[in-house]
């Protein structure tokens, strides 16, 4: 590992760390509620007690109501403070207005927790919303009541049979291993409707509102702990407490619970956007997936992909590669998997020729094998389960994709012992998949659970349900590093270059001027070509205003681009100060650019791309929390289109790659040690030049820092974005 880090072990337990959370045990697993606002007429209350009665709530149940004295028959308390003694948890579904007196009894009689479901306390642009929302801050800043909600629909406790949301149907499921915390209150059923259909059953279920309190950081970390909860699901809308969030996540991926999540907001503009292009690539979603990638939450782009990789994960099976077979009966099917795996990356490798000749007597007769497998039609399960197994066995595969769709309307499949059997031949994934969406029944469901392992639907899902299995699969069991807090730095623009020199990094030869006739000198001192920039330390992007210019011959081409500059500097930005000119050396070579900043959310990131005056505009950049390990940084470039430029794209020769890389962890670290000082650091372009090919060292030249002249990688720009004095990082 570089830089500062360390490694955060899953017991820790120190008072710093338990301060992180809040606890849902009692809005969770209550052994006594109270309905506030229980009525026969209101609809939620109503359904709530009858789903806590018909399915089997075991707790004392109290009804609260000061209108009625009586609700289905069970006497009802005018208020909290007239129940003869306390409830662990209160359901208050009140209107808005009446919330906090609600709770303002739940506190003083001794409520553990309270659910609250109204709208209009913080949300919205109302007034009075926002001054609910702005009391209910501050009674959960001291209050002893944990609070859940307000804005939500409530949780499902499925073993503890504590349905505090107003839907009967999702009631009657059995429990399972799957928790899902939801952001948003009315989706969650939907997501769990469909899901249940494909065989999903669950442990959890939770709405979490606007948060004031208890939030998705805290319901996380709960379920994390629980052993029958298997596997994470999120809706994710915001991360409101984003260090005990990242905590959890730590703690999932340590002990192997897989986290599957969708975020809204992937078109949100960067806050960051108009300081630095790092902060405009490194945006607000580009950020949480980089803290996915971190943490090894499996994101997704639809609510149906989260559905199929969360049944992809129901196998109970991890991949120990990315490398996947297909097994399909069409050669159709076999031509959109090259396009489709080709789109989403996957890995698919051909088998041996050991497999292959294995393989043949099991095919139609006319057909070569080769991944993906065309096998044409088996002439049954058992031929289907052996071909399978077959391809599971081949050492260039980590997972297998059976096509079958499930059996039809009153079609039996017969014995499905092979294809059980086949779970105990492997140890590698084994799904099917259908080839278009098809709608299931409970003789589905039956016929799914009999064989043993999960149908998904669609082939693009299944690419990347698969994708998922082995991005968690990869990362699972290790605790993410994270870094420590920033140390003390006495970095200043005076010290900027020396600094940056003594971790390595190379800058080009070059003069700082005042005026178009030092600028003149200082080029003949360089050496031509030359290149020269305006100096203003209120123009970010030089070349956005015509402040740069590129491969100046001689003194008169000098003298005439410190005045076109200048000019250029002016009519664009009126208002700027110029200081001068810099004068450099011309660096030849591929352009990258490398970048850090503290993201206000998730802390350091390091960006990775290419470089030049379109890098927004390419879109070919990686990003990274920090710290980062030399293997990491060399993973983010492998990602990139910049990687074939690197190798030597269409006849030029290759980059000097180890020197780049060798910079981008050297920038990672000056970040780190100086994020005390600086907010957000870019060099763009980083120039990255042949192997070999550096210019020879002069010993004669006057010019100092001359270790660009050796070096495979020259900092040509360099940008930093100062904290104000007394600015923390």
């Amino acid at each position: 590992m570089q830089g500062q880090e360390r490694n955060v072990p899953v017991t820790e337990t120190t008072a710093a760390t338990e301060s992180l959370f809040r606890s849902a045990v009692s809005t969770l697993t209550a052994k006594s509620l109270a309905i506030i606002g229980a009525s026969e007429r209101a609809r939620w209350p109503s359904e709530i007690f009858k789903n806590l009665r018909e399915f089997g709530y075991p707790g004392r149940i109290v009804l609260v109501n000061p209108r009625q004295k009586e609700v289905y028959g069970q006497r009802c308390f005018p208020s909290l403070h007239d129940l003869p003694e306390p409830v662990e948890h209160a359901l208050v579904i009140v209107p808005a207005a009446a919330v906090a007196g609600v709770l303002t009894a739940a506190e003083e009689t001794g409520v553990g927790s309270a659910t609250v479901y109204a709208s209009m306390l913080g949300d919205g642009d109302e007034p009075e919303s926002k001054a609910r929302g702005a009391w209910l801050k501050d009674f959960t800043a001291t209050s002893r009541l944990r609070v859940a909600g307000p804005n939500c629909m409530g949780a499902y406790s499925y073993r503890e049979r504590l349905f505090g949301y107003p839907n009967a149907d999702l009631c009657r499921l059995a429990p399972g291993p799957v928790a899902c915390i939801f952001q948003s209150g009315g989706l969650i059923q939907f997501w769990m409707k469909a899901a249940a259909e494909r065989g999903l059953r669950y442990s959890y279920c939770i709405t979490s509102g606007n948060e004031p309190d208890l939030g998705l950081a805290d319901y996380l970390n709960f379920v994390i702990d629980d052993p029958h909860t298997r596997q994470i699901v999120l809706f994710v809308e915001g991360i409101r407490r984003p260090q005990a969030f990242m905590h959890a996540a730590g703690r999932a991926l340590a002990i192997g619970k897989p986290i599957l999540a969708i975020k809204t907001g992937v078109t949100a503009k960067s806050r960051a956007a108009s300081q630095s292009h790092t902060g405009a690539i490194a945006g607000d979603y580009a950020a949480y997936l980089a803290m996915c990638e971190r943490y090894g939450i499996v994101n997704h782009r639809s609510l149906d992909d989260l559905v199929e990789t969360a049944l992809a994960f129901e196998g109970g099976r991890l991949p120990k590669g990315p490398r996947i077979a297909f097994v399909t009966t069409s050669g159709a099917t076999v031509d959109l998997l090259y396009d489709y795996a080709a789109a989403e990356g996957a890995a698919m490798p051909d088998f041996t020729d050991e497999t292959k000749a294995a393989l043949l007597p099991m095919m139609q007769e006319g057909i070569a094998p080769k991944n993906p497998l065309d096998v044409g039609i088996p002439s049954t399960l058992e031929v289907a389960a052996k071909i399978c197994e077959t391809a599971a066995g081949d050492p260039n595969i980590d997972m297998v994709a059976w096509a079958s769709p499930m059996p039809r309307k009153d079609e039996t499949w017969g014995d499905v012992a092979p294809l059980q059997q086949l779970l105990t031949k492997t140890d590698k994934p084994v799904v099917a998949f259908g080839r278009v969406i098809q709608q299931l029944g409970d003789d589905h469901l039956a016929a799914q659970q009999a064989t043993g392992f999960p149908f998904l639907q669609g082939i693009e899902p299944t690419i990347r349900a698969l994708a998922g299995l082995w991005f968690h699969g990869a990362r699972r069991g290790r605790a993410p590093p994270t870094p420590l807090p920033a140390p003390p730095s006495a970095l200043s623009p005076a010290t900027l270059e020396a600094t940056l020199a003594r971790y390595g990094i190379a800058l080009p030869k070059n003069s700082a001027v005042t005026n178009a006739a030092e600028a003149v000198s200082a080029a003949e001192r360089i050496g031509y070509p030359v290149a020269l920039k305006i100096r203003s330390p209120d123009i970010l992007h030089k070349t956005e205003v015509g402040g740069v210019a590129l491969d100046l011959q001689n003194r008169d081409a000098v003298q005439a681009a410190a005045e076109a500059l200048a000019a250029c500097a002016r009519a664009a930005q009126p208002s700027a100060r110029i200081d001068g000119f810099l004068v450099q050396e011309m660096v030849s070579g591929i352009e990258a650019i490398v970048g850090a900043r503290d993201d206000p959310l998730y802390g350091p990131l390091l960006l990775v791309g290419s470089g030049g005056v379109l890098v927004e505009l390419a879109a070919d950049a990686a990003l990274r929390l920090l710290p980062v390990t030399a293997h990491e940084v060399s993973t983010m470039v492998d990602g990139l289109k910049l990687a074939q430029r690197l190798s030597g794209f269409r006849g030029q020769p290759a980059a000097d790659r180890a020197a780049f890389e060798a910079a981008v962890l050297a920038l990672a670290r000056f970040f780190l040690d100086h994020r005390a000082r600086i907010k957000d650091v870019e060099i763009n372009p980083l120039m990255v030049r042949a192997n070999n090919q550096s210019p020879a060292h002069d010993p004669q030249s006057k010019v100092q820092k001359p270790a660009a002249a050796d070096s495979g990688v020259v900092a040509v720009d360099v940008r930093v974005l100062w904290r104000e004095d007394g600015e923390g990082s």
